[in-house]
């Protein structure tokens, strides 16, 4: 896969993040996609990344902004930077009482490129960084 390949998909998952568009996500990634979950262990396959979105989407309201992407000279993988603003809906388990707060935190993915699609996403952000602003 190309440098520029690689770049356009990766814009197009943060497109599809930001628009809510959890099947576009789905359409850009391997049937056995590795995914990363910060303060968590990997979650492997396409159905477990769907549940997954459901999930976020049920408790978390976010988007991003300010995303920076930076790509590998032959394609095969690639980093982002970026801002998550959010407001947080419902509980999640093991976490702070949901009550509407709003939250904003650097954080960062890295992806693996295989076939066109992407292969692993593994994503960092600070979790005390948000517990705190979510006022736990």
């Amino acid at each position: 896969m190309s440098h520029d390949t690689t770049r356009a998909l990766i814009d197009a998952y943060y497109a599809a993040f930001n628009a809510g568009d959890t099947d576009a996500m789905l359409a850009l990634v391997n049937d056995d996609i590795a995914h990363d979950v910060n303060q968590g262990a990997r979650r492997v396959g396409k159905e477990k990344f769907a549940e997954f979105n459901a999930h976020m989407t049920r408790c978390y309201k976010e988007t991003l902004s300010d995303i920076e992407v930076f790509v590998s000279e032959d394609g095969s993988r690639a980093a982002a930077e970026f801002i998550v603003s959010g407001t947080y809906l419902v509980s999640d388990e093991g976490l702070p009482e949901a009550a509407g707060q709003t939250y904003r935190l650097p954080a960062g993915t890295f992806f693996d490129i295989r076939d066109g699609r992407i292969a692993r996403i593994t994503t960092y952000y600070n979790l005390q960084d948000w517990i705190a602003q979510v006022g736990a």
